[in-house]
């Protein structure tokens, strides 16, 4: 097996989709038996942009039709985090040691009757609104300094 350090990160991307309250999608994964929680992200495809693939998640993830989300903002570079020695090698079929992610901002149009988590390939198993400030306290700790980094890319928008 390669070290985590000779496999490249996974290209991604994520949102962080706010309400009219100023508050924080969140969901709580299925697979994992942890209490985190975290904001709909996933991989970019073959040949599609970071701002299609967030808005692709955001639907494939939450339900959320795209034209129930505006653009507000796009983080200024790409986010890194590095999986625990435990994963490497067990996720993603061993192909990366973590993630490099695009982070869009994105106000939500809808009301929470448009959230629908049971999607065709559920992720969450549950989700909630969330006060920007609790989400690095509320993420598995290894994503921890990445939603930090989020908190100040789009604090200004966010209120804080």
């Amino acid at each position: 097996m390669s070290k985590a350090t000779d496999l490249p990160y996974r290209p991604c991307a994520g949102v962080m989709l706010l309400n009219s309250q100023r508050r924080v999608f969140v969901g709580q994964r299925m697979d994992s038996s942890s209490e985190a929680w975290q904001m709909p992200q996933g991989g970019i495809d073959k040949g599609e942009d970071a701002e299609t693939a967030a808005f692709r998640e955001l639907e494939e993830e939450t339900g959320i039709a795209s034209s129930k989300a505006s653009l507000v903002a796009k983080a200024s570079r790409e986010l890194v985090y590095d999986l625990p020695d435990e994963l490497v090698g067990k996720i993603w079929k061993g192909r990366y040691r973590g993630q490099r992610q695009s982070w869009f901002l994105m106000r939500f149009d809808g009301s929470d009757s448009d959230v629908n988590i049971a999607t065709q390939h559920q992720e969450f198993r549950a989700w909630k609104w969330a006060q920007p400030a609790t989400l690095p306290d509320l993420i598995v700790p290894f994503k921890k300094r990445l939603y930090e980094e989020l908190l100040l890319e789009f604090g200004s928008h966010l209120k804080l």
